[in-house]
């Protein structure tokens, strides 16, 4: 019998020291600004090293952003930097080759997979980032006015786009779809409720339903907003 006791008192208190350096929760943000987008998430970050300050994690996010009269910009990287690959990162944009769809309104749901990177500076303060790596994005059709850069005939037409189903990360314009990422602070009132705030980065694209000059029908609008975010801890 004690030796019985002794093994589950081992068991519980592996599992206590695995739930601390572990953590799972969910996570309500809004971040606006030059637009306005609320998000959803489930996360679970497990912590690395003995004490597992740092951590790793991955969950589901969906995000929707909103916006009125939003440029957005030609999207694939072989146009706007006339390369594909990591060094897109570092290359200037060619600007003879963008065009530019203008929306009166837009609207995005998207769900993805995000990327966790943590570090916790003690039990009730973090700082982490996180970037979306692979789901999928619905919307309505919208039509917008497009401005050619190389067509007299296209410029001014009026365009019907939708937003890119598919959403991969790649690198920097190489990107397909829309993608959220977050960089931010956390700070923990209680056991179970914490407050984040830092930024949202997100990539919002649209794809028109044919092809225009240079042969693209991709369209992205960048954003960078303020966010602020309750957690809820499991």
């Amino acid at each position: 019998m004690k030796k019985l006791l002794f093994i589950l008192l081992l068991l519980s208190g592996h599992l206590l020291n695995a739930q601390s350096r572990h953590q799972q929760y969910a996570d309500l943000s809004v971040a606006a600004g030059n637009g306005f987008s609320p998000a959803l998430s489930y996360n679970y970050l497990w912590g690395i090293g003995k004490k597992g300050k740092f951590k790793i994690g991955t969950g589901v996010r969906l995000t929707y952003f909103a916006a009125q009269h939003k440029d957005f910009i030609t999207a694939p990287a072989r146009l706007t930097s006339g390369q594909t690959g990591p060094q897109v990162l570092f290359v200037e944009n060619i600007l003879a080759n963008l065009d530019t769809l203008h929306l009166a309104k837009s609207g995005v749901f998207y769900l993805n997979i995000p990327i966790h990177l943590q570090y916790s500076f003690s039990q009730k303060f973090e700082i982490g980032f996180n970037i979306d790596a692979i789901g999928l994005s619905f919307g309505k059709e919208q039509t917008g006015t497009f401005e050619a850069s190389n067509s007299a005939t296209l410029n001014g037409s009026q365009q019907s786009a939708k937003p890119t189903v598919f959403n991969l990360l790649l690198v920097s314009d190489n990107d397909l779809g829309s993608l959220n990422s977050e960089l931010y602070f956390r700070y923990w009132f209680s056991k179970n409720i914490g407050l984040r705030a830092g930024a949202s980065f997100q990539f919002i694209e649209y794809r028109t339903n044919r092809l225009l000059t240079l042969e693209n029908d991709r369209f992205r609008s960048k954003n960078l907003l303020p966010m602020l975010a309750v957690s809820f801890k499991f």
